[in-house]
């Protein structure tokens, strides 16, 4: 295969530890030892780094039955790419192994959402997919992901994209054996009570599944979530394919951890079920 491609890590000894061994043992630290396993559609994870958003991210992921396929929709932050970049094939080595991204569902994603574009450029340097890789490794070993980076800003291109996703998967039979993942940090270098408040207006309309809602209130209240686009992407997607509920896993700021409340970050884990 001529344009097989190997994704290097970009972050690994910066957003978490290069050593497996250390690894391993982080994520560890977070886990939720006696925790339901719930069969959900869809989640939010924050995709900061460990230290401070890890917990959060592991504690969400200690309440899901990972699916041996997943999809990772996070935020350009790089610029680089297509507005809605999907990498079609290859592996991404990871210091807990190599993860190799699902082709089949890859290329019937393309053929199926016109608004998705073959990219590896996106991928290239972008955290917020590769964080989730090794915390989902620590919990199951033998999964293929989609990689998918966000960077268009249109409410009706994500409902669209959402609802052509759900519709490849309902055609492909895979309803049960596929995970959306949402990668998204909340508020941005404000105060613990501002980022508190204005977070809490973001989560109450992703509980509600209100995708509108969501890009209303961020809109509304100035809210610096840098995940909205990817976020309501999967609300449309996982309401596409029957999911009623969700769920505040976990909500904390890198003030919880820092002890510096005078400007934080906020982070927040939730399921869709």
């Amino acid at each position: 295969m001529e344009d097989f491609k190997i994704r290097k890590p970009a972050v690994a000894g910066q957003f978490y530890p290069q050593s497996a061994t250390r690894l391993k043992s982080q994520i560890e630290e977070f886990v939720v030892k006696d925790a339901l396993k719930k069969d959900v559609v869809a989640c939010v994870l924050p995709h900061a780094g460990y230290i401070y958003s890890g917990k959060v991210a592991v504690e969400t992921v200690s309440h899901i039955k990972i699916k041996e396929k997943v999809i990772i929709f996070g935020p350009n932050h790089t610029g680089m790419g297509k507005p809605l970049g999907l990498m079609k094939e290859g592996i991404w080595q990871m210091p807990l192994g190599e993860v190799q991204i699902d082709s089949e569902l890859a290329k019937a994603l393309l053929e199926g959402c016109p608004d998705l574009e073959e990219d590896s450029i996106s991928h290239l340097y972008e955290h917020s997919l590769e964080v989730e890789l090794p915390i989902l490794q620590y919990f199951k070993e033998d999964f293929k992901f989609v990689p998918i980076t966000v960077m268009a800003d249109d409410i009706d291109v994500y409902k669209r994209v959402g609802k052509d996703i759900a519709e490849t998967i309902k055609i492909k039979k895979l309803e049960d054996k596929t995970l959306l993942i949402a990668s998204s940090d909340m508020t941005h270098y404000e105060s613990q009570s501002s980022a508190e408040r204005k977070d809490r207006q973001a989560i109450e309309a992703i509980l509600e599944l209100d995708e509108n809602k969501l890009l209303e209130r961020v809109s509304r209240y100035n809210i610096s979530m840098c995940g909205y686009a990817p976020v309501a992407i999967v609300i449309s997607c996982a309401k596409n394919l029957g999911a009623k509920k969700a769920q505040l896993i976990k909500y904390q700021t890198s003030g919880d951890v820092t002890g510096d409340y005078s400007s934080v970050v906020g982070y927040a884990g939730i399921i869709i079920y």
